[in-house]
């Protein structure tokens, strides 16, 4: 008996993890227009430290022991099948898109060349080592954290982060928030809070410049950074028949992740999807292991209503590093350095990714 084929658009966190974890039971291609993976999470502490990249980027070559990675784009997506940019057609009896989000360089690829990507980080991370003043504009995860790493490695560096809400980290509980923002003035960081920034100059790139606030005041800076959120990336889904963009410009998805009602058999997964999670990494490690048990059963024989159906994250743990030794963390409760420096900050999860991608960690 023929194993059943599961075509996963997309090879980031979400698709790379499904597909690993796939790969034993059904026969897998992945599609991705990249030839390596980039783990954006720790490219956040190579702005600092670009040494880091050599780690942190990683060649799809031995991700799969089975199955097949496709470097290409996937154009549009059918019940059966995905068609790539380039004509060719891959048939499948699964579907799976995970095309990610995009977010302002050097935290993520904007193109397709590696080559390219790590140049531009390069670049930046030059940029901010003779840099003796930043600013950070977003104090969400990217953006807190940046500023913790900065102001831990380089003293000599004033740093300001800029925050829209009156607290750092609103939907948790305060004492998370309060601690990160204790741990960030000890460090030297300068935080404004309940301002935001009229106009950025680049959205999408750090840059010498100046910010305006609401307020009026002026804060000059020999690099602006800004960090104000990622864009899901819905151009595949988004020709879907039946369906529907949330207000944060997801797809909006039933119960068992499926975009399409006139498609039974594809999913989404990661950032493009709304499910109530958030945009983030935590978010993965509890869909990941649920679409797979999911996709497992199907191939079992049941339908996709008789497996369980996917529940959010009510609110997911989130793991704050300022550099290697502290942070706070907030897993059910809000834990302080030791933790924080155990489960994140001394690796980052570098040795887990590269083992996830075949490759010894150097």
């Amino acid at each position: 008996m023929d194993k059943k084929r599961l075509v996963i658009v997309g090879g980031g966190y979400a698709g790379a993890e499904l597909a690993k974890a796939m790969d034993p039971y059904v026969d897998v291609t992945l599609i991705e227009p990249r030839a390596a993976f980039v783990m954006s999470s720790a490219a956040i502490r190579a702005m600092v430290d670009p040494s880091l990249l050599d780690r942190i980027i990683m060649p799809y070559d031995s991700l799969l022991t089975r199955g097949r990675v496709i470097r290409g784009r996937a154009r549009t997506v059918g019940e059966n099948n995905v068609t790539l940019a380039d004509g060719d057609v891959i048939p499948a009896d699964m579907v799976v898109v995970a095309t990610g989000s995009t977010y302002a360089t050097p935290f993520k690829p904007v193109s397709e060349d590696i080559v390219e990507f790590r140049r531009t980080a390069e670049a930046t991370a030059a940029k901010l080592a003779a840099s003796r003043s930043v600013v950070i504009v977003g104090a969400g995860a990217v953006g807190t954290e940046l500023a913790g790493e900065i102001a831990a490695m380089r003293d000599d560096i004033k740093v300001t982060l800029i925050s829209a809400d009156s607290n750092l980290f609103p939907d948790y509980p305060r004492k998370f928030g309060a601690r990160l923002h204790r741990k960030l003035e000890k460090l030297g960081v300068e935080l404004v809070m309940g301002q935001r920034v009229k106009q950025l100059q680049h959205k999408d790139e750090p840059h010498a410049g100046s910010v305006t606030l609401t307020d009026g005041t002026v804060i000059d800076a020999d690099l602006v950074v800004p960090a104000v959120g990622s864009v899901p990336q819905m151009s595949v889904l988004r020709e879907l028949p039946g369906s529907v963009l949330s207000a944060k410009g997801r797809a909006k998805v039933d119960p068992w992740l499926r975009p399409s009602p006139s498609y039974q058999n594809v999913f989404a997964l990661g950032d493009i999807a709304d499910t109530g999670d958030g945009m983030t990494i935590v978010a993965i490690t509890r869909q990941v292991p649920w679409m797979a048990k999911m996709l497992r059963q199907v191939v079992d024989g049941r339908t996709v209503e008789q497996t369980k159906r996917y529940k959010p994250w009510q609110r997911g743990p989130l793991l704050l590093p300022l550099g290697s030794q502290i942070g706070a963390s907030w897993i059910f409760a809000t834990f302080g350095n030791w933790v924080t420096r155990k489960m994140k900050g001394e690796s980052l999860f570098i040795p887990k990714y590269r083992k996830i991608f075949g490759l010894k960690d150097t």
